[in-house]
């Protein structure tokens, strides 16, 4: 990989719910095939600025976007831009693991499925094979696929959830505080599969938790009433921050 690539160059961002400020003059580069992580306390603008990256905020009555965001080169926020491919490529995984109330194996298909990726299910059968295997969830589940999905544990039908994003063969994998539903264990299969799926995909992360963010990622932003404060290399965040209130929070006097 080449070390500058980037993925996501946002650029002087404002995002406003109605008349009400949300997030002012955010600038980042995410390069590829790392993990990102944004860190801040509640209502700081990080699950914000996480959905503008897929234009999830769209669904939202009343809100607006100033500035821009480039992925791979082109403002998604251009008009005409094809939301459906934009949420293909930039797929994301919920706080809350929300599996369909289905069978495990049309959990997985169904991305595929909708988009004409594969109709047939011999066409199918790789691909959920192949998105489980990735998600560290086949093993569990390959003798019973037909299981209803929501009979899993929590932690594993958060693996189903990323294993469904995964199907759609997205670039980047945006993931809300993935983590904060599920018990020490299931948290750290998820970390371990953070881990393994940088290598072919671009990973960015809001997580409420500092240590989990100096586990699992390469770069580190912290949000503040709705400003990137610092962004910078994780360890050089974490050991030596350069602004004076990434110091506060980190260190737990603030926050």
């Amino acid at each position: 990989m080449n070390d500058t690539a980037l993925v996501f160059n946002v650029s002087e961002l404002d995002f406003y719910y109605g008349e009400t400020i949300a997030l002012k003059q955010v600038n980042m580069d995410i390069q590829a095939q790392v993990v990102t992580a944004l860190i801040g306390p509640s209502g700081c603008g990080k699950s914000t600025f996480l959905r503008c990256l897929n234009r999830m905020n769209d669904t939202i009555p009343g809100t607006r976007v100033e500035g821009k965001i480039l992925l791979d080169g082109e403002d998604i926020y251009e008009p005409g831009v094809d939301l459906t491919l934009l949420r293909q490529r930039v797929g994301m995984v919920f706080q809350k693991p929300n599996p369909f109330p289905q069978p495990i194996f049309e959990n997985v298909a169904f991305g595929p499925r909708v988009l004409g990726l594969a109709k047939k299910k011999n066409e199918l059968n790789p691909i959920v094979e192949r998105s489980l295997r990735q998600a560290a969830l086949w093993e569990d589940v390959k003798d019973n696929l037909n299981r209803d999905a929501l009979e899993l544990s929590l932690g594993q039908q958060q693996r189903l959830c990323i294993a469904r994003v995964l199907a759609v063969q997205p670039e980047v994998i945006l993931m809300d505080e993935p983590c904060s539903a599920l018990d020490p264990i299931a948290t750290e299969h998820i970390e371990l599969l953070i881990h393994d799926l940088k290598q072919n995909y671009t990973i960015i992360i809001v997580t409420h938790n500092m240590q989990q963010a100096a586990r699992v990622s390469d770069f580190t932003g912290l949000f503040w009433l709705g400003e990137l404060v610092e962004f910078s290399a994780t360890r050089d965040l974490f050991i030596n921050p350069k602004n004076e209130l990434t110091e506060t929070y980190i260190t737990g006097r603030m926050g």
